[in-house]
């Protein structure tokens, strides 16, 4: 990248992180966002006021388009963005965020992708590389870009790697040891149009697979196994949470169990994971088949998973005030994961729901209350709409707020000993919060200051 001119379009996380990744390999960048209302000084000082990067804010000029060698895109820009369309007719390459950590990357990735249970397994994948060398990476979509660290990579090191669709529509040369495709569920509609399209973005992740590498499966999810049967490229490796299985991860008499080329081996009773619901089964099935494949020894993938408890904003125990458990399932942004948020809770619930529109359907999100929920506290722009559908199905007990704090006192003032409380909003945070993290840490923050 030395002398190349690159834009890096997005000022969050993620260009930052690209941007610091291409200063280090002597690039000239263009930081271009197209919010006029940013810090100039303060993202400055992200790069300690570098001669080899300069801020472009609010619009970028066919005149740094012209110059530009490449753009690398952050994961939240839609690809048809005007902008976005003005440099690809201009024939300037367009790289994401994990193409550029792929060019620079040499350690051993395990890739995992699904519309639900990324963070888990990701998380988890994680905790049993660490257990094993401890200084293995967790980056990706979790939240630590994996330009931060892709150029500082050697040889052997395992590395956990969430990625999103988003992510994947950018990618061209990312080659995972290990991928995972978890489950398929319609979600980010508002992008992709079609589930077919946002499957085929989901698919991507084996793209550069070959018979050397490994494709894990959720045998259990019909989408999925689908696609899986028509895969050529890569050897597959299915986990069920219902199915014996001739070969892959399996459950039998209540222990996770591997069978390979003939052999079994038990890996760990379930009795001793820690997470909650079926779905957190399935999520520990897919890290067992992965960190397995990888070569990761069965007594340390034992103790790391009963050691693992779980990830902030996923079915996350926050307090329990006057009898009533409050949980923060923030990260159900989507009505397949907000159903396995419900599933999962052992009593009537005070479900707190609603937020930006993706052009979701919520049917099947309301069918699944199946009695269990007391009451429906809806807030955002997705609120009338869930509650129409909610009408449709003749689910009368619900309310409208103006804000999460509203929210949360309601809860407080009609749950009584045994109910509980579950942010699972089955909606992305964008209409009222900068991501689901805010949203779940406020959620905590307000739970908090309720007295005893």
């Amino acid at each position: 990248m030395k002398g190349k001119k690159v834009i890096v379009a997005g000022a969050g996380r993620s260009g930052i992180r690209s941007t610091e990744l291409l200063l280090r390999q002597g690039a000239e960048v263009i930081l271009f966002d197209q919010n006029e209302a940013l810090d100039r000084e303060a993202l400055m000082k992200e790069f300690g006021g570098s001669d080899h990067v300069e801020l472009a804010i609010g619009n970028l000029s066919m005149e740094k388009i012209h110059a530009a060698d490449l753009m690398v895109i952050s994961p939240g820009i839609p690809l048809d963005t005007p902008f976005v369309n003005r440099v690809r007719d201009a024939e300037v390459p367009i790289w994401g965020e994990i193409e550029l950590a792929a060019k620079y990357n040499k350690g051993r990735i395990a890739g995992i992708t699904g519309t639900n249970g990324k963070t888990t397994t990701t998380s988890l994948v994680g905790a049993i590389f660490q257990a094993y060398k401890p200084d293995s990476l967790i980056v990706g979509n979790i939240g630590t870009p994996f330009t931060q660290f892709a150029d500082q990579t050697y040889e052997g090191q395992l590395i956990s790697a969430e990625i999103s669709p988003f992510q994947l529509d950018t990618v061209y040369s990312l080659h995972p040891e290990v991928s995972a495709l978890l489950n398929l569920t319609p979600d980010h509609l508002n992008r992709y149009i079609t589930f077919e399209n946002y499957a085929d973005a989901k698919m991507k992740i084996i793209e550069n697979q070959t018979m050397e590498d490994t494709f894990v499966v959720n045998y259990d999810d019909p989408e999925v196994r689908k696609r899986a049967e028509q895969v050529t490229n890569v050897r597959v490796l299915y986990f069920s949470r219902v199915k014996e299985l001739e070969e892959g991860v399996f459950v039998r008499n209540g222990w996770i169990v591997v069978r390979e080329a003939g052999k079994e081996t038990e890996v760990l009773p379930l009795s001793e994971i820690r997470i909650l619901g079926n779905h957190n089964v399935e999520n520990v099935l897919a890290a067992v088949a992965i960190t397995f494949r990888m070569g990761v020894p069965v007594d340390v993938i034992r103790k790391a998973v009963a050691d693992f408890k779980g990830v902030e904003h996923r079915i996350e125990y926050v307090r329990t005030v006057h009898g009533v458990p409050y949980y923060n399932d923030s990260k159900g942004t989507n009505p397949d994961a907000a159903i396995k948020a419900i599933q999962a809770m052992k009593g009537p619930t005070f479900l707190i729901g609603g937020g930006y529109d993706k052009h979701n359907t919520y049917d099947e999100w309301i069918e699944a209350f199946d009695g269990k929920v007391k009451s429906l506290v809806l807030l955002g722009e997705t609120a009338q709409a869930i509650a129409e559908c909610a009408k449709a199905h003749d689910f009368l007990q619900f309310v409208f707020v103006d804000t999460l704090e509203e929210a949360v006192r309601f809860c407080y003032e009609h749950a009584r000993e045994g109910d509980a409380v579950l942010l699972s909003p089955a909606c992305a945070s964008w209409d009222m919060f900068k991501d689901f993290e805010q949203r779940g840490t406020l959620f905590k923050e307000y739970v908090n200051q309720l007295g005893e």
